[in-house]
């Protein structure tokens, strides 16, 4: 083999090791991430339960407790469904003052900030 074949050995050698390498750190990145976001993304009654746990609530207590965070998620749930319409309203009139005030470009700028603040994890249902 002469020396310029065997260079370009080399180097397809050397880039299959780099694409392999990247590969495998990739799937690697991606396993230490879903575990992250599993941990984090615990559902509600895991939540419960730690919090049980960590206030070292007894049977009753604990009852007690989940009866009463579940009449106030009702009650706020029931409070937003009822004043959806008026903050729809308000977030409307707004919007309308806003487009009038701002010019074209303006307006459009401040479209893109405020969806780049919801896209932040910003909450605004409408």
């Amino acid at each position: 083999m002469d020396y310029i074949s065997k260079n370009r050995w080399q180097v397809r050698g050397a880039a299959a090791l780099i694409f392999v390498l990247g590969f495998a750190a990739g799937i690697l990145a991606l396993n230490v991430y879903r575990g992250w976001a599993r941990d984090n993304g615990r559902s509600p009654e895991d939540r419960f339960e730690q919090m049980s746990r960590r206030l070292q609530l007894d049977a009753d207590q604990k009852t007690k407790v989940q009866q009463i965070l579940s009449d106030a998620r009702e009650q706020l749930g029931a409070l937003r469904k009822e004043s959806e319409p008026r903050v729809k309203e308000i977030r409307k009139q707004t919007d309308e003052r806003l487009q009038q005030t701002l010019t074209a470009e303006q307006w459009q700028r401040f479209q893109q900030m405020r969806d780049e603040m919801r896209g932040r994890g910003r909450r605004d249902p409408r």
